[in-house]
């Protein structure tokens, strides 16, 4: 294919050389060059088809085999790109089912949890309701028997003022005069021990009364404690019962430790 080249090229190079023939466009070229260069290109010209069509025979050839090669490798990546997804895939539902294990098993944890903390807490507001009770009962006894007690004296008070009073106007009763100091004696001693008297249950009324106060206001304290106390379990337990997983890892992760 090559001498088909030079020849070609050497057939223009003397018809470039060639003298012309004015005024015409003609030239005039050696025939016996030109004729053994166009001898040369016909003799050439077979040689080289058929080096020419081996190479495309060997052309398809090559891409014959290149396009069985990429469709075996094409149907190879395929399968093992569906192998690979297949993986994936169960891989991926082994690990949704051990996290979803995982968050159920935090869920019963954290409830067993809670009702636990509600357990404790409820009897706990038992005991403290109870020792309010027997310290409530225990004032009462105590504001009664001081009330009793002041009672007691008063009116212990009042009959030995009105007997004092009794027994000053028996001896005073004879003399007009000293009667009449008697009588107001014993009137001022009288209303002295109802005064005292009244006195005394004020007092005692007051301080019953001032100890019920007390003690009120300290129970309510406690009913309030209790009341937010159980709220806000109430409120962990709505929260536990009802939030999702992912919710809890804190308080998992609290609870395993």
């Amino acid at each position: 294919m090559y001498r088909v080249f030079e020849a070609l090229d050497e057939l223009v190079a003397i018809v470039e050389e060639a003298r012309g023939i004015p005024p015409t466009r003609s030239c005039i070229v050696p025939r016996g060059d030109v004729l053994e260069l166009l001898d040369d290109v016909r003799d050439a010209l077979p040689g080289e088809l058929d080096d020419a069509q081996d190479v495309l025979d060997h052309r398809d050839k090559i891409v014959g085999d290149a396009r069985t090669g990429a469709e075996t490798t094409v149907n190879s990546a395929n399968q093992q790109a569906r192998d690979t997804v297949d993986g994936a895939r169960a891989e991926a539902d082994r690990i949704l089912a051990d996290a979803k294990a995982h968050a159920d098993r935090m869920v019963a944890e954290a409830t067993a949890h809670a009702d636990r903390l509600v357990t404790a807490a409820q009897a706990e507001a038992d005991q403290v309701i109870a020792d309010g009770n027997a310290e409530y009962d225990e004032l009462t006894a105590r504001a009664q028997i001081d009330a009793d007690r002041a009672i007691e004296a008063g009116k212990a008070s009042y009959e030995r003022s009105v007997a004092d009073g009794a027994a000053e106007q028996a001896r005073l009763v004879a003399q007009t005069e000293v009667v009449r100091v008697a009588h107001a004696e014993s009137a001022r001693l009288i209303d002295e021990a109802h005064a005292e008297s009244d006195r005394v249950r004020t007092e005692c009324d007051d301080y019953v009364d001032e100890q019920m106060a007390d003690f009120g206001n300290r129970l309510a304290a406690m009913e309030e404690t209790l009341s937010s106390t159980r709220r806000s379990i109430t409120r962990g337990r709505q929260q536990l019962r009802g939030a999702p997983a992912a919710e809890y890892p804190e308080y998992a992760a609290e609870h395993r430790r």
